[in-house]
């Protein structure tokens, strides 16, 4: 396989109004949309692609929707690559809060990167985003992800393509930062020994990763942190 895994390390901390952190370990997968892996029979159940988890439509191409989407931002690859950062499905089930897509055109040069959001509430939105050289990239908060935070301020990002490793933050700035999360990690081929060791140690990620954050979010709610309402869902908060 061309697919590489990434055992990674979360960690989420709250800046204000109350300071809170909580880490844990994961894995996601780093694939090209145009070489997708493809499993033996026996490790589907665990791991999958499908591209209405994401960009497009059930059954169908990611890497056709990826295009659909950045032509409606009038961008063209011409046939570039596509790398994907994202959690895979397992035995059904997938919830990925951050799926991330590194697009380079034709000749190699990169173009934009893609950020696409989730929330515990079956909402999802997408943010092109134009980094500079050091993969650095701000973005205005459009979409409702925490109960504890408003739809305002600024993301800040870096999102450098990974390589040997993976290095993502981010950091929610309204008038001072209130929220920060960080996702590092080694990429490692996807070989059968080193998806069954991911398997052994973590056989159903998104559900994991779903559970964890609720019961975050239970344990802010009982320190007093004031919830903000959920605004009226918008077609954006949609995946078409």
């Amino acid at each position: 396989m061309s697919a590489r895994l990434i055992r990674t390390d979360i960690r989420h901390t709250r800046l204000a109004p109350i300071r809170h952190t909580f880490r844990y370990r994961g894995h996601s997968w780093l694939v090209d949309l145009d070489h997708m892996p493809r499993f033996p029979w026996w490790l589907r159940p665990f791991a999958g692609f499908d591209a209405g988890d994401h960009l497009g439509e059930r059954g169908g191409s990611l890497r056709a929707a990826v295009d659909r989407y950045l032509a409606t931002e009038d961008i063209d690859l011409r046939g570039g690559r596509v790398l994907m950062l994202a959690g895979a499905r397992a035995f059904g089930y997938v919830f990925d809060p951050l799926t991330l897509y590194w697009c380079r055109d034709h000749t190699g040069a990169p173009v934009c990167v893609i950020a696409e959001v989730r929330n515990t509430y079956g909402g999802a939105h997408r943010y092109l985003l134009r980094p500079d050289d050091d993969g650095r990239a701000r973005v205005g908060k459009e979409f409702y992800v925490s109960p504890f935070n408003p739809v305002a301020g600024e993301y800040r990002l870096r999102v450098p393509e990974p390589d040997a490793a993976l290095r993502v933050s981010i950091t929610l700035v309204t008038d001072r930062p209130i929220f920060a999360a960080t996702v590092v990690g080694r990429c490692v081929p996807a070989t059968t020994g080193a998806i069954l060791r991911a398997v052994l140690t973590d056989p159903i990620p998104p559900l994991l990763v779903a559970a964890r954050i609720r019961w975050q979010g239970v344990r802010l709610w009982a320190r007093g942190l004031p919830v903000v309402p959920r605004p009226v869902a918008v077609p954006e908060e949609a995946l078409r």
